[in-house]
């Protein structure tokens, strides 16, 4: 089991208000030192870190000072996670060539993954063909995503519009673009990230856990998430790529991570 950890619970999460006007620029950003985060998951016991396009691309013009982190604190560069609106035609071609842009440069800084969230949610309601339009820009995606040897997933998330379980069963029957749960996220949408994994089990190529409860994310452990089944299908099914603690906010992040990281220590060796 490779145990990973997302930098966005050092900083919190932002994005680039260059975004508001530019699309090229709309990145989502953890509002913390990078530097610092990656300190504290190798400290922590993680092997490997996520993070988002905007701390990424921080590093354009810094790509030794990037490489040296990794080998400072041993870890490995799992993926970055990016999104966009996906459904307006007038702008996907700006979301593609940000999207291309990211990948590129986490490729050559030995990326393994894309993570793609969005979906946008209409002022006047979600329309039918808004399914179409994102499983057509995901498949989109996913091809420049393989264009640089990455391997691309959808993540549904709260404040998509795909959050709940009809909502995701719609798009993954429109796309071919692998699937990322994001357990915590998929449970608040109102769905059973068990069942899910279940589903889906042959289309998940990455995973994101962290715990939920009373409408709250949490370390892992500390929720009522059903973490033993869903290591238990990951396993029947021979997963054998990175599972990465995805904690959006948290007091004391270097804490939190090392919650996580305790409880699934009881399941490294499971397999």
């Amino acid at each position: 089991m490779k145990l990973g950890y997302q930098t966005n619970t050092w900083g919190g999460v932002v994005g680039h208000p260059a975004g508001v006007t530019s699309i090229k620029d709309l990145y989502y950003l953890a509002n913390g030192s990078t530097e610092g985060a990656l300190k504290d998951i190798s400290e922590a016991g993680y092997k490997g870190f996520e993070l988002f396009d905007g701390n990424l691309m921080q590093y354009k013009d810094k790509k030794d000072e990037f490489k040296s982190l990794l080998n400072e604190y041993s870890l490995e560069f799992i993926g970055v996670y990016t999104g966009g609106n996906f459904i307006y035609p007038d702008i996907l071609e700006e979301e593609l060539i940000k999207i291309e842009d990211v990948s590129a440069l986490a490729s050559e800084l030995g990326a393994r993954h894309l993570v793609i969230g969005g979906g946008a949610v209409r002022a006047n309601g979600i329309l039918e063909s808004d399914y179409a339009d994102l499983a057509k820009a995901l498949d989109k995606v996913a091809a420049i995503a393989e264009k640089y040897n990455l391997i691309p997933s959808y993540h549904p998330h709260l404040g998509t519009n795909v959050e709940a379980p009809d909502q995701l069963d719609k798009l993954m029957r429109l796309t071919t673009i692998n699937l990322c749960p994001d357990t915590a996220h998929i449970e608040a949408g109102g769905g059973d990230p068990v069942e899910v994994i279940r589903k889906y089990a042959d289309r998940i190529k990455y995973i994101h856990l962290k715990d939920y409860q009373n409408g709250e994310f949490l370390p892992l452990g500390e929720g009522h998430q059903k973490f033993e089944e869903m290591i238990a299908l990951l396993n029947e099914n021979n997963y054998e790529d990175w599972i990465t603690v995805e904690l959006d906010s948290y007091a004391d992040p270097k804490k939190g991570a090392e919650i996580s990281h305790q409880f699934l220590s009881n399941y490294e060796n499971t397999k």
